[in-house]
């Protein structure tokens, strides 16, 4: 390397670390006006240079914890993890919680837009290796701290999503749904899988994550599949299978689509009163501090939900070339937005838990926070009541404290879960942890 390139690769580095703590532009509105089932969606605002505002990732300091909600208190059910995004609870009361990052994706993100977003994500605290396994906790004396711990499966690649179906538990990697036989209370599974679906990976593989649930009655799978892009810009043959979920019969081992135009869907819940399959979804970024609200959503089959020609219904992104006005007229509006740029990943329905009764009959949403939102939204657990199948009311704050008052990332929530004994769990993957919250 020469002296001119050593130079240009410092003025590089100190111009994309200069953007990263830097932004575009400001928030007009506060988060809780993208909000609800009618958020305010003001005209896009888009800048030369997108608006970065990155929480540095620091990591819990002793003796200080998330924030919970009045009359509800939390306590560290595991620590010292590696990168825990995902959980399962067993019916026994072990948990599963996937420890996985993303994989090699050597198509995605080139050029100086690629290079400035891996060091934005590498300072949010998600530029890690791939543990690539499955670990299994148990509060062995029902104090609410799992004192074992085992790895229960590993050599997977970047699993997510859990499922459980009578005998076989179903993992979903970044490539493809995989099975295993599981036998309560074991705490290590060392037999090989059994490959059950693939799923769209490939070298881009922008969105790796792919969640995973059972229906009710045991009778198929749904997976997640996030985009490849933020609004097709790789091309959309590249979006091919993606922005979607789809449904899996895992007796015969194949897939269908069940609905699609959902940007980067993530947690995966069922409604008990209704049955509906709902969704949180991550929308699409670079139009301002704003827009797109992130949501959750009832799922309907065969349902196209806009992406990447509009967004909440009928609201056209103008990037995306060609215009597809037979598809932004065929959109369903999302049932319920959840901020713009939060992130929300978890999402898990409560109708009995260890928790005060404001917390009961609703979903609890994982926001694991923005990167492009100034000032920044996300980073907490929040609560949306339910009644008769549907949103009804305000989101509730029932976990905080993620962020410094300096904006530094103590944690980063991602998944959410009830265990066997009522409590939420909650998955943290910069803090390593897993948070337990109760009535206090």
């Amino acid at each position: 390397m020469n002296g001119k390139t050593i130079v240009l690769a410092v003025v590089v580095v100190v111009i994309a670390s200069a953007i990263i703590v830097s932004c575009g532009e400001s928030a007009t509105l506060p988060v809780k006006a993208g909000m609800g089932p009618s958020p305010e969606l003001p005209p896009p605002n888009p800048t030369l240079i997108p608006t970065v505002k990155i929480a540095k990732a620091v990591g819990w300091p002793t003796g200080i914890t998330p924030v919970p909600a009045a009359g509800t208190r939390v306590n560290a059910f595991a620590t010292g993890l590696d990168h825990p995004r995902w959980l399962l609870a067993l019916p026994n009361g072990d948990v599963l919680v996937a420890e996985s990052n993303a994989p090699a994706k050597p198509e995605d993100g080139k050029g100086i837009k690629g290079f400035l977003t891996k060091k934005a994500m590498e300072r949010a605290g998600a530029g890690v290796p791939s543990a690539d396994r499955i670990t299994l906790l148990r509060d062995t004396d029902g104090d609410g701290i799992a004192e074992f711990r085992s790895i229960f499966i590993e050599d997977l690649k970047s699993p997510f999503g859990m499922a459980l179906l009578g005998d076989q538990l179903f993992v979903a990697n970044t490539d493809g749904v995989v099975s295993f036989p599981y036998e309560a209370g074991t705490t290590e599974i060392r037999t090989a899988p059994t490959a059950i679906v693939d799923l769209p990976a490939g070298p881009i593989n922008h969105h790796w994550t792919k969640s995973l649930i059972a229906s009710p009655d045991g009778s198929a799978l749904f997976a997640t599949v996030g985009s490849n892009s933020n609004v097709g810009e790789n091309d959309m043959q590249a979006e091919v299978g993606r922005a979607a979920l789809w449904k899996i019969d895992p007796v015969s081992r194949s897939k269908t689509l069940y609905a699609t135009g959902l940007r980067n869907p993530n947690g995966l819940a069922f409604e008990p009163t209704t049955g509906m399959l709902w969704t949180t979804v991550n929308e699409r970024d670079e139009i301002g501090s704003d827009l797109v609200p992130d949501y959750m959503t009832s799922v309907r089959e065969g349902g196209f939900y806009g992406w990447p020609y509009s967004y909440f219904g009928q609201h056209v992104d103008v990037r995306v070339k060609p215009p597809r006005p037979d598809l932004v007229e065929a959109a369903l509006v999302p049932d319920y937005a959840l901020g713009p740029h939060t992130a929300s990943l978890g999402l898990v329905y409560s109708s009995s838990t260890a928790l005060p009764d404001q917390f009961r009959n609703g979903m609890f949403i994982g926001q694991h926070g923005s990167w492009n939102r100034n000032p920044p939204s996300g980073y907490r657990v929040i609560f949306v009541p339910f009644a008769h199948g549907k949103p009804n009311g305000e989101a509730l704050d029932i976990l905080t404290g993620f962020l410094s008052e300096e904006n530094t990332a103590y944690g980063r929530p991602v998944g959410v879960e009830i265990g066997g004994d009522g409590a939420l769990l909650v998955a943290d993957d910069v803090g390593n942890a897993i948070w337990r919250v109760v009535a206090d």
